[in-house]
């Protein structure tokens, strides 16, 4: 598992991350380095990012993604991609076409290297019979209840079950009528027998197959008894011939077992598990069990909700692959667990974005403005650049009219001081276009504001008329006839507290839900251009954030954009105080 990390795990908010524009060191790379400069491995770096199909990747395992693919293309070596298939009641090809479809969007490719669990089950049942033939495994008949009774605890050795003495032939027949199917589901277990006083739990003799009857969604129901996770990973590694098993810190604890069984075993080479700590993130979990939690319940609209941090969910937010590849490398890979601050990662999504995402105009909750004295029926196209960032990017002309929709936050009757939108008698310009001035507002029958009428200045669009001009607002604004109506999804963090998991006593995560971690709104109005918005297309709404056309629900005859994250940028105070 690469980076799932422990159910109960509290981790401390910290912020452990180098805001001066140096890259954390990597511990990693200075094993390998080490061992390269020691002739191991004939000179290979082999490495594999080796997910359970149980649940869509997160933020967490995109970590691991770029540390191990990273690795191989820096060392010219090869990275594998592995389902760890081994409990099929939990797995579904659903999840390892998504896996798949992640790991490509992320910029990575294991060319011809895909592998499963479940292709070495053979080899694997082989490997059991000849530690059984060894006197090192014994099938065990004690129930999960007696066996996590014997096992002891931290202070106290285990007790060794009454059934590890059988002999060897004993064994092996129980074993082999086991995989023929003979004994009920959960009634036997094979172990290896290794040494009940040990002081690392992991190794009071550990279960390497148990009997389960569910269908795999690969090898159908060939097998009823399936290899536990432990026996599998370090042999599927020896068996791919990895150097270097990149794992996170929960599995530091199963490394002596990791290292146990390859030892034991005639294998084709000896990889080596090294651990790193996994991705805390303050407002997400990386709880796979509690995501697909949140999933099932309908908390969240699905795996691919934008709220989620799933991979899938960033993807369909408008998170880019290069952010979240920045981001990974930013954090760096360090040896003790702490959080990272999660405006690093939507930092990491502006300045990305900043850099590629058009500037288009768009009023979210519209407020109708009539120019009184622009000649009715009149059209202009109006010149205004794309990106200031990128020169490249070049211009575009966008209509203006008599007619205008403008923020409804951006007019005020009785403004306070230092409000220098639209107010009685006050002067904006408007991007791209005029000074106007308001005249007056219109109200409906209940008091609310109908429409705003305002004078515009012809002589204001450019030139010198706009230099003795003393106006400190600028408005946004589309053409009311020429703008297109619009579903806007305002999405926030899905947790109101850096830790979710900080509840009192009695308390759930789920209680640290955020109630304001999706707003819709409709009746949106943006500018023509944006009709042809193809869904995942990116934007940047001036003044309102970053935005993407929803890849599944967004159309040109009904476009839904959701908001990819907010201008402001907390992160960016920080590294400048650094």
């Amino acid at each position: 598992m690469a980076s799932s990390g422990s159910e109960s795990e509290k981790p401390t908010v910290s912020e452990e991350v180098d805001t001066r524009g140096k890259r954390p060191s990597n511990f990693i790379k200075e094993i390998i380095n080490e061992d390269l400069r020691l002739g191991k491995n004939g000179g290979r770096v082999h490495t594999r990012f080796p997910p359970e199909p149980n649940g869509y990747l997160h933020i967490g395992h995109a970590k691991s993604i770029c540390l191990n693919f990273g690795l191989a293309k820096e060392y010219n070596g090869l990275c594998n991609l592995r389902f760890d298939d081994t409990n099929p009641s939990k797995e579904d090809t659903e999840y390892v076409d998504s896996i798949q479809e992640d790991v490509r969007w992320l910029g990575f490719d294991w060319e011809d290297r895909m592998y499963y669990a479940s292709d070495y089950f053979e080899q694997l049942y082989e490997y059991a019979e000849i530690l059984i033939k060894d006197g090192k495994a014994y099938v065990c008949d004690l129930s999960p209840d007696e066996m996590r009774e014997y096992r002891g605890t931290l202070k106290t050795p285990g007790k060794e079950s009454s059934y590890r003495g059988r002999s060897v032939e004993e064994n092996l027949d129980l074993f082999r009528r086991m995989r023929a199917g003979e004994f009920p589901d959960g009634s036997r277990t094979l172990r290896a027998k290794i040494d009940m006083a040990s002081g690392y739990i992991i190794m009071r003799d550990p279960v390497m197959y148990r009997i389960q009857r569910a269908e795999h969604h690969r090898t159908g129901n060939k097998w009823c008894i399936y290899p536990m996770y432990d026996f599998t990973h370090g042999l599927s590694d020896s068996l791919e011939m990895i150097t270097h098993s990149i794992c996170t810190l929960e599995f530091e604890n199963n490394r002596p077992l990791y290292d146990w069984f390859i030892n034991q075993l005639p294998v084709k080479s000896t990889p080596r598990q090294i651990e790193f700590a996994r991705l805390n993130l303050t407002r997400t979990l990386m709880s796979k069990r509690k995501l697909l939690e949140l999933v099932q319940k309908k908390y969240v609209a699905g795996w691919d909700d934008p709220r989620m941090p799933t991979i899938a969910g960033l993807r369909r937010r408008g998170y880019t692959p290069e952010a979240i590849r920045d981001f990974a490398e930013r954090i760096g890979v360090a040896k003790a667990d702490s959080t990272v601050d999660v405006g690093l990662l939507e930092h990491c999504l502006r300045e990305d974005l900043n850099r590629r995402a058009k500037r288009v105009m768009a009023v979210l909750r519209p407020v109708k403005v009539v120019l009184t004295n622009y000649p009715e029926g009149r059209v202009e196209e109006l010149e205004t650049e794309n990106n200031p960032e990128d020169p490249a990017a070049g211009t575009r002309m966008v209509p203006f009219s008599r007619e205008l929709y403008i923020e409804e936050d951006d007019f005020r009757e009785d403004p306070p001081k230092k409000f220098f939108r639209l107010a009685p008698g006050q002067e904006v310009r408007l991007k791209s276009a005029y000074i106007i001035k308001c005249v007056e507002a219109v109200k409906n029958a209940d008091g609310s504001i109908k429409e705003i009428h305002c004078t515009y200045d012809p002589e204001t669009r450019s030139g010198a008329a706009l230099a003795d001009r003393k106006v400190k607002g600028t408005l946004h604004w589309v053409s009311a006839p020429h703008s297109i109506e619009s579903e806007v999804r305002l999405y926030d963090h899905l947790f109101t507290k850096d830790n979710p998991e900080d509840v009192p006593e009695g308390g759930d995560y789920r209680d640290n839900l955020n109630p304001e971690s999706l707003v819709v709104l409709t009746g949106c109005r943006l500018e023509p251009s944006l009709k042809n918005a193809n869904p995942g297309d990116r934007f940047q709404f001036m003044r309102q954030g970053y935005f993407c056309a929803d890849p599944v629900d967004s159309s040109p005859q009904k476009p839904v954009f959701n908001r990819t994250v907010s201008l402001k940028d907390t992160w960016a105070k920080i590294e400048k105080k650094a």
